[in-house]
């Protein structure tokens, strides 16, 4: 890994509040991800099951988290099952974790070789009566590839039939969303590498760059700050391109007055960061381009507000949509008969802003969180409004991320990356 050590305190509370909530004589059983193959001998880069992640910070293929708190054996409460080095996997791949670096890592005292797995769950599994199985049940969740996790769970219930199983994911989804005061620190450092490759970006565009060439230099500056690189698939959509919600090809050549809507972050540690800013490929906004990004701005800046403890998802998202509405009619793309004349289930403002405003941000880009419960202190979201105008060949999209508070307004994490349209272009015109 290239980030720094995090503290074992934190992978430590997280399983403290996860047992917290199990039920009586159970366990709970964690997967790490599969390396998934792409062709001949090549594979995916290795990605971290979020959530074996979350409860033990332990970031290596074929390992195994189980936590049983009612367990007769002490030693039992908490084991790691981690795939055994060699000094033929240190030649070819380098080292994995030894005991001693998993319980430095996790502060799990008993950790086993993976070949071990089989004998101690069964014995496990005589002491206990119900099984806390992991599935991903996100909202965006839409999984056709058979996970290691979902191996488990079948050979399980056929192996031990007469046991019940509970869910993890109602636990996961409300301690994920919840973040601890070192996962805010891992996310600010995320933003601070994503605020040094915008400011790095906005030195280098101008009329005749492609956007691959953009997308590399993020890449760069990422890379030199010890992260892995994007958080997810990055966005560089110049002109019309920029009216595409998902547009990742990344292969034009941006023009004199266009504007670029780049929608990146980076990760680092495995947390990510959203941002997405709107510049001009020449260095000045036009006057309708200026009047339109001022309103983006101005409904981000308000949404923000909203953000606070108490607050519930579905309404957050209508109040939203009443204050693009108001800019909408500001800019002469809507008039008082569009809006009286709306569909209540797609109002007229999603003509031209079509996506949610708000997303959890976290481990996952679009993180856990249960959106039917009210908004908690320390709950970081994205604040992410646009206008899209196909007929005058631009869209804007203006986002940062915000962690609630317990009163008053968020606090937000991409404070210091450059928004304000005349701070963009004097920075563009250095």
């Amino acid at each position: 890994m290239k980030y720094h050590p995090i503290s074992s305190d934190l992978y430590i509370n997280n399983r403290k509040n996860f047992m917290a909530q199990m039920k009586p004589s159970s366990l709970a059983v964690f997967n790490s991800n599969d390396i998934y193959p792409v062709s001949a001998d090549s594979t995916m880069p290795f990605q971290q099951a979020r959530d074996i992640l979350f409860l033990s910070g332990v970031d290596q293929e074929e390992s195994i988290l189980v936590l049983f708190p009612d367990a007769p054996d002490p030693k039992h409460r908490e084991m790691l099952f981690l795939k055994e080095t060699n000094e033929h996997i240190a030649v070819w791949e380098g080292e994995k974790l030894t005991k001693q670096t998993a319980f430095e890592t996790s502060g799990i005292k008993t950790v086993f070789w993976l070949q071990e797995f089989d004998k101690v769950f069964y014995e496990v599994m005589t002491q206990t009566d119900t099984i806390y199985f992991n599935t991903n049940e996100h909202y965006r969740a839409n999984v056709e590839t058979e996970t290691r996790e979902a191996r488990f769970i079948k050979t399980t219930k056929d192996k031990f039939p007469a046991h019940s199983w509970a869910k993890s994911n109602p636990i996961l989804q409300r301690l994920r969303s919840v973040k601890d005061a070192i996962e805010i620190d891992l996310m600010q450092t995320a933003c601070n590498i994503t605020e040094k490759g915008f400011k790095r970006v906005l030195g280098f565009v101008k009329p005749g760059v492609w956007e691959f060439e953009i997308e590399a230099e993020y890449m760069h500056e990422f890379l030199r700050n010890r992260s892995k690189g994007f958080a997810y698939t990055p966005i560089i959509a110049s002109g019309n391109n920029a009216n595409v919600l998902h547009y990742i090809e990344n292969n034009q050549q941006c023009q004199d007055g266009d504007l670029i809507l780049m929608d990146v972050g980076a990760e680092y540690a495995n947390y990510s960061s959203d941002m997405s800013r709107t510049i001009p490929v020449n260095g000045k906004f036009t006057p309708r381009q200026k009047e339109v990004y001022n309103a983006v701005n101005r409904v981000k800046n308000d949404a923000t507000k909203m953000l606070v403890p108490g607050t519930m998802w579905k309404e957050y998202h209508i109040e939203v949509g009443k204050l693009m509405t108001s800019e909408l009619l500001g800019l002469g793309l809507l008039d008082k008969a569009d809006v009286q004349n709306e569909n209540p289930d797609w109002p007229a403002y999603k003509k031209y802003f079509m996506h949610g405003t708000s997303h959890h941000i976290g481990l996952d880009t679009h993180d856990y969180g249960l959106l039917w419960e009210p908004m908690k202190a320390n709950m970081v979201f994205t604040v992410e409004p646009g206008i899209y105008i196909p007929d005058e060949g631009f869209g804007i999209r203006l986002e940062d991320d915000v962690v609630i508070q317990e009163s008053g307004e968020p606090f937000n994490l991409m404070r210091n990356i450059p928004i304000e349209a005349e701070e963009i272009e004097d920075l563009m015109n250095k």
